[in-house]
């Protein structure tokens, strides 16, 4: 399987499948097929990434791979086990693709001038608004 612009080709066979039953509502369907399934993938011992990749990964996924170095994800969304390991692999490649985007460095920008003397003008406003709530009024009797 290919990644995207990276080109990251994670094989089939590294990936590992487990199947279970689903939990929640469903009659007889959902207490006799094992619909759910848990896709794993061993980060750490992973032969397909480079040292680079795998560092990202382990750094930016860090709370969704166990001790042992395995990723884990789920689904149990749909009825069926084939779309439900569809549904895993998709999720998969999307969660490496966001492990992978590097952020482009913000350019810095300077606030426009109008728009700093208008925020100063109402700060100067509201504190005006104050002050003249607050004056005490003296009886000259």
């Amino acid at each position: 399987m290919t990644m995207g612009r990276d080109e990251v080709r994670v094989p089939f066979s590294e990936l590992g499948f487990s199947f279970s039953r689903s939990s929640g509502a469903g009659g007889q369907n959902v207490n006799k097929v094992n619909t759910r399934v848990t896709l794993s993938f061993d980060v750490r011992n992973s032969p397909s990434l480079d040292e680079h990749r795998r560092q990202l990964i382990l750094r930016r996924l860090g709370g969704r791979i166990n001790r042992d170095g395995v990723l884990r994800i789920s689904s149990d969304t749909y009825r069926t086990q084939g779309a439900n390991k569809e549904e895993v692999v998709r999720r998969f490649y999307a969660l490496l693709g966001t492990a992978f985007h590097e952020q482009r460095p913000r350019r810095k920008t300077r606030v426009p001038k109008r728009a700093r003397e208008r925020r100063l003008s109402a700060k100067k406003m509201r504190g005006h608004l104050k002050r003249q709530r607050n004056k005490k009024i003296i009886d000259r009797e």
